[in-house]
């Protein structure tokens, strides 16, 4: 495949908490210094977009929910229980839970937001969750989940600790992308279905997306541990 640009989003507040960080890979090429607001996240996707580049674009939020079973007599019980996957140093940080869910609400309308801003610019959009697609030419806009959370959350220098939360999250991408293992997800929501607002947020933007992805998986790939 052509080498592709990876775009890292740390959602929060977009008057003070909200940061993007982009690569240029294989050389791993910052596109300028990052930024700290949506627009400029979406006009870093357009920019390579529009000069034939694929495109990573990764969230610091949840992307999918897992959802318990029909079938089973009183499956209700397990709905809101953690993804597999999510607990880290010992404790469990779940979606639905403190800073997950918070996050979740975040980074839901500020992704449906970038998609759309991004699919207003780029006509007919091939957008995935899937990497074997976005791999094989097949879409353009690979959409995965960035976990930055515990050991894994970076010490900035220099810079905020949001800042640096995206710039980890997309090197992150980048090594995953170079041993070959985007297939992998650190974080899923077996045995429950999937229910994935990446596919849904992409639908409502308008990108040309398939609908069974709605039931998929989303790649979660989790940052590595900071350096001490």
């Amino acid at each position: 495949m052509i080498a592709p640009r990876v775009v890292a989003v740390d959602v929060g507040s977009v008057r003070s908490n909200f940061a993007w960080a982009a690569l240029d890979l294989p050389g791993r090429q910052p596109v300028g210094e990052g930024g700290s607001h949506p627009e400029g996240a979406a006009l870093a996707v357009l920019e390579a977009l529009g000069a034939g580049v694929p495109v990573a674009l990764g969230f610091g939020a949840p992307l999918m929910v897992p959802v318990s079973p029909v079938g089973p007599v009183d499956g209700w019980r397990t709905l809101g229980q953690a993804r597999q996957g999510e607990t880290a140093d010992g404790r469990s940080r779940p979606w639905s839970a403190g800073a997950g869910s918070g996050a979740l609400a975040t980074g839901l309308v500020q992704m449906a937001w970038v998609l759309e801003r991004v699919g207003s610019g780029v006509s007919g959009l091939r957008c995935t969750t899937r990497p074997e697609p976005w791999l094989a030419g097949e879409a353009e806009l690979f959409v995965w989940e960035a976990f930055v959370s515990g050991t894994g959350k970076p010490v900035p220098a220099g810079i905020t600790q949001h800042a640096a939360d995206a710039a980890a999250a997309a090197d992150t991408f980048a090594d995953r992308l170079e041993d070959g293992s985007l297939g992998a997800s650190d974080v899923v929501c077996t045995p429950a279905s999937s229910f994935n607002l990446a596919a849904a947020a992409a639908a409502y933007a308008g990108l040309a997306i398939a609908s069974n992805e709605l039931r998929d998986q989303v790649q979660v790939y989790r940052t590595r541990p900071a350096l001490l």
